[in-house]
C-alpha cells in the first residue's frame, strides 16, 4: 500500500506525506508526548519495556509537527494518490487532516488501531459520515461472512462492531490529550475530534445511522 497526500496552501506552500502499510520506526530524540506512558490509553496492551514510544503517536508526529500552528478552517488543495487512482479536493485543512490522520493511525502498528488496517488498504479520502458508516458496516459484515465460510460463528447483529469502536474511542481520546499541549493552532485538535465523532456514531447511534442509510438505499433503489 502506497498513499501520498499532497497539501497545497493558498500562499503557495506545499507539504507532502507518504503512507505505507509499514509502521514508522521510532528514531532519534522524540518529544515527551510520544512516550507510551504519556496519557497512555486505558485499554493499551503494550508496556513501556516492549514499546517505549506509543506507535500511533510516533506515526502522527510528522503531521502534528507540520500543522500544529495552522488554522483548521483555512482552504487547501489536496491531491491523494494511491496505487490505483488519484483523488483531489479543495477543502478545509481540518477535513484533509482527518482523512490523513485516520489512515496513519490505522497503519501505525498500534494493537488496537490495527483493527482498522484492513479498511485502510481500501482507503477512501475525505469520506463523509454516511460513507464512514457504510464502509465500516460493509467491511465488518464481509468479515462475518468469511468467518461463517470458515465454520466460525458470525456476528450478524454487529455487536462486535460497536465494541470495536468503543475500544477505538478510548484511543482517540488519549491521542487528543497527547497532542493538546503541543498544538499552537487548532487543526490537529479539530481533525482528531472530528475523527472521534465519526467513530462515536458507530458506537452510540449505529441503529439510527443504519435507519438513515436504509431510507437512502431504498430511495435510490426506487429511482
Amino acid at each position: 500500500m502506497n498513499v501520498t497526500y499532497q497539501f497545497r496552501f493558498e500562499d503557495s506552500r506545499s507539504v507532502d506525506f507518504k503512507v505505507t502499510d509499514e509502521p514508522t520506526a521510532a528514531k532519534g530524540n522524540l518529544p515527551a508526548w510520544t512516550r507510551l506512558g504519556h496519557c497512555q490509553c486505558s485499554n493499551c496492551p503494550l508496556s513501556a519495556a516492549e514499546s517505549p514510544q506509543c506507535p500511533a503517536a510516533v506515526e502522527i508526529l510528522p503531521v502534528v509537527n507540520a500543522f500544529q500552528a495552522e488554522d483548521a478552517y483555512q482552504k487547501v488543495d489536496v491531491v491523494v494518490t494511491d496505487d490505483h487512482r488519484t483523488y483531489s479536493k479543495s477543502t478545509t485543512l481540518e477535513e484533509a487532516l482527518r482523512s490523513l490522520l485516520g489512515l496513519k493511525m490505522a497503519t501505525s502498528g498500534c494493537p488496537v488501531l490495527s483493527e482498522l488496517k484492513s479498511m485502510a488498504v481500501h482507503h477512501l479520502p475525505f469520506s463523509s459520515n454516511d460513507e464512514f458508516i457504510m464502509r465500516s458496516v460493509s467491511h465488518y459484515l464481509l468479515q462475518q461472512y468469511l468467518a461463517k465460510r470458515n465454520d466460525q460463528q458470525p456476528d450478524w447483529d454487529l455487536k462486535g462492531l460497536v465494541e470495536r469502536n468503543q475500544r477505538l474511542q478510548l484511543v482517540n481520546q488519549a491521542l487528543w490529550q497527547r497532542i493538546h499541549s503541543v498544538c499552537k493552532g487548532d487543526s490537529n485538535l479539530k481533525a482528531l475530534l472530528n475523527f472521534f465523532s465519526m467513530a462515536s456514531s458507530v458506537s452510540f447511534s449505529l441503529e439510527s445511522q443504519l435507519r438513515k442509510l436504509e431510507t437512502k438505499i431504498r430511495g435510490e433503489g426506487a429511482v
